[in-house]
């Protein structure tokens, strides 16, 4: 059961995290590029996508709350809820998590908006760019946690199941 249970986990981790963390990275230059002209000047093409990505990061971020779940589910089966790496793990999984949901969601909404806005609504379009300024490294923040995690589920440090 435990086997069944890790593949299933990473399989979910593979499959939900990566569309998140690719469209997160992509984000901020589309957007970018789509709210460079100002105020109704963004081109169909870079709407769109502006669009897809943020709709892909919210669809694999709420998709996504399997793969902790069931992390949970196999760590109690594999009997190694208490170890420290696993701790550690669950912490960044969910500071992950709070970034993605306080920081760059927010923020590819206020830019996904900003593309509908017309010239009378200049302020909310030059403040939606200049949200855009942090999102990169919200982007990578988020990214980096996750890559992190990766790697302590993979090296497990001070893990009493063997390598």
């Amino acid at each position: 059961m435990a086997k069944f249970l890790l593949s299933l986990h990473v399989l979910v981790s593979v499959l939900f995290i990566g569309p998140v963390a690719v469209a997160v990275s992509m984000f901020p230059a589309r957007a970018r590029a789509a709210l460079a002209g100002g105020p109704g000047q963004a081109s169909g093409a870079d709407a769109g996508s502006l669009r897809l990505l943020h709709r892909i990061t919210q669809v694999y971020a709420l998709l996504g709350l399997a793969v902790p779940l069931l992390g949970i589910g196999t760590a109690q089966v594999m009997d190694v809820l208490g170890q420290s790496w696993l701790i550690v793990s669950m912490v960044l999984t969910a500071l992950a998590a709070l970034s993605l949901l306080l920081f760059v969601l927010p923020a590819q909404q206020a830019a996904v908006d900003a593309l509908g806005l017309d010239e009378t609504r200049a302020d909310d379009h030059a403040g939606a760019v200049r949200g855009l300024r942090l999102l990169p490294m919200t982007a990578g923040v988020f990214n980096l946690l996750w890559a992190v995690v990766v790697v302590l589920m993979v090296i497990r440090p001070g893990s009493t199941t063997g390598a």
